[in-house]
């Protein structure tokens, strides 16, 4: 099974470059199954049913969420019940949705089931249960299903959460990626049998902060009074992928690819192994 993750998608240069690369990516890649990370996929705060339905159709399989899951509250309460979006499984008792689901993947030789799981940290976060403790019992009953394909998007603003994640469950689960920061890190590796990489990095506007105008989060940071972050009109893009071979629940292979609106190619990082 080859699935494939994707970084933060902000907003609608975040969109664009999906629609202009993904259908043509899961092609070249022989690629299965996509997973993204859309709670910034609307204006970069939140998911609107347009905007889901859109993704749905450029190849997308799973949205996962995060802090931002609920700005288009509405919508999401709607999306949560009809369709594949996901919330951190983490969130209080009583909220609508699920952070856990089972698919069915249609591969060459058969089909095979693979969990997505989506947690969300705890420093500097919203409140939400402990994602660790609860991990624990999602993955012991998964196995108890005897389902060994497992995804995790970590959604979390300290990089120590999601190692802690990898160290308590590398050889439990296929796959942990972080989400949240917008910027991607330089550690994508395999160790014992999980591929993991601690953040993926935004999919939308590279040539800003963390995907939005400059102008805003400058006078933030030299004044302390901040206002409302918006998406230049004109934005270079990147989308970028993590693209993972799971055998028997085990990741055998793993590589993030790069793709610049303005360059044909694509980047490619292997994962070292472990």
């Amino acid at each position: 099974m080859r699935i494939a993750f994707i970084g933060d998608i902000v907003g609608r240069p975040g969109r664009k470059i999906i629609k202009e690369n993904l259908k043509r990516m899961r092609n070249e890649y022989d690629i299965d199954f996509v997973i993204a990370n859309g709670e910034n996929a609307s204006h970069g705060f939140g998911l609107t049913i347009k905007h889901c339905d859109e993704l749905l159709k450029m190849g997308i399989d799973v949205i996962t969420g995060g802090n931002h899951s609920f700005d288009k509250k509405k919508d999401m309460l709607v999306l949560l019940e009809t369709k594949a979006v996901l919330r951190p499984d983490n969130y209080p008792l009583g909220l609508a949705g699920s952070g856990v689901r089972i698919f069915e993947v249609k591969t060459k030789n058969a089909i095979q089931k693979l969990a997505v799981i989506n947690l969300m940290g705890q420093f500097a976060m919203p409140i939400v249960e402990n994602p660790f403790n609860l991990a624990k019992k999602i993955i012991a009953k998964l196995h108890e299903d005897r389902i060994k394909n497992i995804f995790i998007d970590f959604h979390g603003e300290a990089s120590s959460e999601k190692r802690i994640m990898l160290m308590m469950f590398k050889n439990q689960v296929s796959a942990i990626c972080g989400t949240h920061t917008h910027v991607g890190t330089d550690d994508l590796q395999i160790f014992e049998n999980t591929a993991y990489l601690t953040d993926i990095g935004l999919t939308g506007c590279r040539t800003n902060v963390i995907g939005m105008d400059s102008k805003i989060p400058i006078l933030k940071a030299t004044t302390g009074v901040g206002g409302h972050f918006s998406i230049p009109a004109t934005a270079k893009s990147i989308l970028q992928m993590m693209v993972i071979d799971i055998k028997n629940g085990k990741a055998i292979k793993c590589f993030k690819l790069k793709k610049l609106c303005n360059q044909d190619e694509y980047i490619q990082t292997d994962a070292i192994i472990d």
